[in-house]
């Protein structure tokens, strides 16, 4: 007893303190506006768990007509951003953006929704759930608001989303190659390049292929495939050796080559 009750008094002492400092009690305000005014100041405070408090609250007792409402979705979002708490924020975002497509914040909110729900896929490698979700962030946002001063930014994030994508389908690919399964190896590789053609990874993805049909001597599929990679990579030292002894058919000839129908 005599160890852990100068630990406990510590620990309580600490607690007092910490309650004083913030000193925020949402009963003391009589109103909504009263509430939404002391939540601001708990924010601007980065006092997060208290601004979340306050913010929940105001999201469930504002009428959906007061303008007050898409401002505490606004800032519960980015009060649950600023824990950590991504998946919170997003869903937070979304909320507002599918409520309140009107309000000047929705177009912003769709893309923190969409960065939000971003961060929630770690490693390409991962389960994509949550990429295709900040996908349909972005289209959402690109399909609304056209206009919209985020659309560049949010055109930018696709595009690194859809290099992640390629990425999780490419290391898919090589992981069935190398352990000889060629034909799944191929479904992977070669949706990559018909999904995400423009992306860096697409290069990767057409040498890994030819290197998978030259070893189960799919000769058609490998012509064609060192065709793409010697008009989309002339020069390319990977796809030259890739596509070393492979003849490919000169497009100008064959289309100047006279048909055998009459």
């Amino acid at each position: 007893m005599r160890v852990r009750t100068p630990i406990f008094v510590v620990l309580a002492a600490a607690a007092s303190l910490s309650a004083c400092r913030t000193g925020f009690r949402m009963s003391r305000f009589k109103d909504s506006p009263a509430l939404y005014g002391g939540a601001i100041r708990e924010y601007e405070k980065g006092h997060w768990t208290n601004a979340i408090a306050a913010f929940e609250k105001l999201t469930t007792d504002l009428p959906s007509r007061d303008t007050l409402l898409p401002r505490s979705y606004w800032f519960l979002a980015r009060a649950h951003a600023r824990q950590g708490e991504h998946l919170l924020a997003a869903q937070t975002f979304t909320r507002l953006y599918e409520s309140f497509p009107d309000d000047t914040s929705a177009d912003d909110a769709a893309l923190e929704a969409g960065r939000s729900y971003r961060r929630l896929w770690r490693k390409p490698v991962l389960d994509a759930t949550y990429g295709e979700t900040a996908l349909a962030a972005y289209s959402t946002l690109l399909g609304l608001f056209p206009n919209s001063e985020h659309a560049d930014a949010a055109r930018q994030d696709i595009l690194e989303l859809e290099e992640w994508f390629a990425t999780k389908n490419f290391e898919t690919g090589r992981y069935y190659y190398r352990r000889k399964a060629y034909d799944p190896a191929n479904i992977y590789l070669k949706t990559v390049l018909e999904r995400w053609p423009h992306v860096p990874k697409a290069r990767d993805a057409m040498i890994l292929l030819a290197d998978s049909y030259r070893k189960i001597r799919y000769r058609e599929e490998l012509a064609e495939t060192c065709a793409r990679l010697r008009t989309a990579y002339p020069g390319d030292p990977d796809a030259k050796r890739a596509c070393t002894g492979v003849r490919v058919p000169d497009p100008k000839a064959a289309a100047s080559k006279p048909s055998a129908n009459p």
